[in-house]
């Protein structure tokens, strides 16, 4: 354990940094636990903020660029809040061989959306993954953190629009710049 660690106060009074903070101690505040705080704080919170990041930063003693850096790299983390419900087409090569193309498609013709997108009402966020780790299941998609697989255009333009509540007004606003 790092006894010299720099003692920093979350960024809010919000009890869920108690659960990012957990983490930080169970690995002595160490710079390499990056990764996992910044898992931690996207399960918590749904996505990462910049005032998060730089509380991170400060107390694993890392400079904000590598955290910025790896928070912006990394295809998982997101710096803006997801929908009530997101759809993931994986466009990896087995997907995209089974006809990832056409799914995306299928969805961007029933919502409105481009991958990156949310609905204005935060209703659907769209999202793409290079791979979900289902290439047997080709072609798959993540439905609220579900994977489905063998996906037809029919299933998921049904599934798109129970989730938009058989509406397809989609106002639209950025997830991520770099989905």
């Amino acid at each position: 354990m790092l006894t010299n660690a720099k003692v920093v106060s979350p960024p809010s009074d919000d009890k869920r940094w108690k659960i990012i903070d957990g983490t930080m101690r169970r690995h002595g505040h160490q710079p390499h636990s990056l990764i996992e705080v910044l898992h931690t704080m996207q399960e918590t919170f749904g996505f990462l903020t910049d005032d998060g990041l730089r509380y991170v930063a400060t107390s694993l003693r890392v400079p904000y660029s590598k955290v910025y850096g790896v928070a912006t790299f990394y295809h998982f983390f997101t710096m803006k809040p997801p929908g009530k419900h997101t759809c993931v087409v994986c466009t990896g090569t087995a997907c995209h061989i089974k006809g990832a193309n056409t799914l995306l498609a299928a969805v961007q013709e029933e919502s409105g959306l481009k991958a990156g997108e949310t609905t204005r009402d935060g209703s659907l966020s769209l999202l793409t993954a290079r791979c979900v780790g289902s290439c047997g299941l080709a072609p798959a998609a993540v439905f609220d953190g579900q994977v489905a697989g063998k996906i037809t255009t029919d299933s998921i333009k049904r599934r798109v629009r129970d989730f938009l509540g058989n509406e397809t007004d989609a106002e639209i606003l950025s997830v991520g710049e770099h989905q």
